[in-house]
């Protein structure tokens, strides 16, 4: 932004003659000026809108102006104000500037002069936010209890950001381990809902017969040992975010009462008979695959579409690339303090197993599985003999693997007649296709290559025959686009760390 372009500016100047004045001197340099002359109207325009600029009067009729400001810097940071004021004194200036003003004006002041300061405040504003586009293009290592820069993290922490301040409904979907719970979190302390509560549910480790009490609550005397009335989380989560974990793991009785809720915001009490209305913000979360629930009738349809507004899918831990590092240098330097211990990095052996393995337990795993070693040895540098036998045989297990050359199944240029061979599920061999279950050529004849590179040459011919479309080549395959995305990446670190070792 800057001068020659329109901007809006709120004027809050008690004097009505100063006001039209300072109303004129703005317009001319192409402000929409709404001008008021009282601290609480400012209050209440502010609430409605929020300007690129707020030429405030310190001295108003019913408060100060540096009471709006200090309102001003904690509700609306975005927002650019210049101070005016007829006793102005070097103490007031500081005192304002400290608060978080641009700029300090004293009265009487001309056009020129005040037009020099909006556009030095506009500078600055256009300037702070191309700031903050730059950072916001930037992978970011770090997010709201996340630790990860791959492209798929990246792209969890977008979405997180979009939907936050929404009432709508987020439902995360992810292996076990994934982190789900702390997704839920960021959703809850990113949006505007942070200084509310956050109550979390897990559906399957409550009792069938007891989690209808724990969401909605019950009054003394429902059930045998009701004692007293006590509050659900439902009821706790005013105005607040309620966290169902495991959601497709509730009954499906208590399902339609939990639909009613999400409908209407009104619940009963067990054994209650009056109706309750509460705000609360919605987060659901499961490790199953939410549509299959429903299609074996485990999971309401109506239920799943009032839930499922806000699809946050979490990648698992194998497909995360170099975060795989990121979380186990970060968690080794946690673990370190917890136990007095001095590990100071990975031996390249123990990288490469850590790379390899496929990580079934995600995070969760990853997490233990550096604790064990922090625990139970002690030294500078994590050895490969340090790391649990499960993670290191499967890890020789891919090392001892034949070498055999197996052809791709969708060669360079892609045809439709080998787009069949894959539906019937076959390669091409020297000596012609065969089915995948059945190739018995003698393992001496051929080359087997790496099962990543079949892999890559399968999607890139795909790709190439769809002409570069993506969704419509992930659409052949039976995969998803986000899929061939993560795909994509790993092979640029594999490529790029195959290049640096030779």
């Amino acid at each position: 932004m800057d001068i020659a372009s329109p901007f809006t500016a709120l004027l809050v100047e008690d004097s009505m003659s100063l006001g039209a004045l300072y109303t004129a001197y703005l317009r001319a340099d192409g402000a929409k000026v709404t001008h008021v002359n009282h601290g609480e109207d400012a209050l209440n325009e502010l609430k409605q809108w929020q300007p690129d600029l707020l030429v405030l009067d310190i001295k108003l009729p019913d408060m100060s102006g540096m009471d709006i400001l200090d309102i001003v810097q904690k509700q609306y940071p975005d927002i650019t104000v210049i101070m005016i004021t007829a006793h102005g004194t070097i103490d007031l200036a500081v005192d304002a500037m400290r608060a978080g003003a641009f700029d300090f004006l004293v009265k009487p002041f001309d056009a020129k002069r005040l037009s020099i300061t909006v556009r030095n405040a506009l500078k600055q504003r256009q300037l702070v936010n191309l700031v903050a586009k730059y950072e916001s293009s930037l992978p970011k290592p770090h997010y709201m209890g996340f630790i990860g820069e791959s492209l798929a993290m990246q792209t969890v922490y977008k979405t997180i950001d979009c939907v936050a301040n929404s009432k709508a409904s987020a439902f995360i979907v992810g292996e076990s381990g994934t982190g789900k719970e702390v997704c839920a979190h960021a959703i809850h302390h990113a949006g505007n809902r942070r200084d509310e509560a956050f109550i979390a549910l897990n559906c399957a480790s409550i009792p069938k017969d007891l989690i209808e009490s724990e969401i909605f609550g019950h009054t003394k005397g429902a059930f045998t040992g009701a004692i007293a009335n006590r509050d659900g989380a439902a009821t706790r989560a005013h105005k607040g975010t309620l966290f169902l974990d495991e959601i497709c793991e509730m009954d499906l009785e208590l399902q339609s009462k939990l639909l009613r809720f999400i409908q209407t915001g009104v619940f009963q009490r067990v054994g209650g008979t009056k109706e309750e209305k509460v705000d609360v913000r919605f987060v659901s979360a499961t490790n199953r695959t939410p549509w299959d629930e429903v299609k074996a009738g485990r999971f309401r349809e109506d239920l799943f579409y009032r839930l499922h507004v806000i699809p946050i899918e979490l990648p698992p831990l194998k497909t995360r690339g170099k975060d795989i590092f990121l979380l186990a240098n970060k968690l080794l330097q946690e673990y370190n303090k917890e136990e007095g211990k001095q590990f100071k990095r990975f031996s390249a052996a123990t990288k490469q197993c850590l790379k390899n393995y496929q990580w079934p337990g995600n995070v969760r795993q990853l997490q233990n599985v550096i604790r064990q070693v922090v625990v139970l040895n002690d030294a500078d540098t994590v050895e490969l003999d340090m790391l649990p036998m499960q993670v290191t045989a499967d890890n020789n297990v891919k090392q001892i693997t034949p070498q055999v050359q197996i052809k791709a199944a969708i060669p360079a240029t892609f045809t439709a007649e080998s787009t069949h061979s894959v539906v019937k599920g076959t390669v091409e061999v020297e000596g012609g296709a065969a089915p995948l279950a059945s190739q018995t050529a003698p393992m001496a004849a051929v080359d087997i290559v790496p099962l990543w590179i079949s892999e890559k040459q399968t999607i890139e011919g795909a790709i190439e025959f769809c002409g570069g479309n993506v969704p419509k080549a992930a659409a052949l395959l039976d995969i998803s686009a986000s899929t061939i995305y993560r795909k994509r990446q790993s092979w640029e670190e594999l490529d790029s760390s195959l290049t640096q070792e030779g």
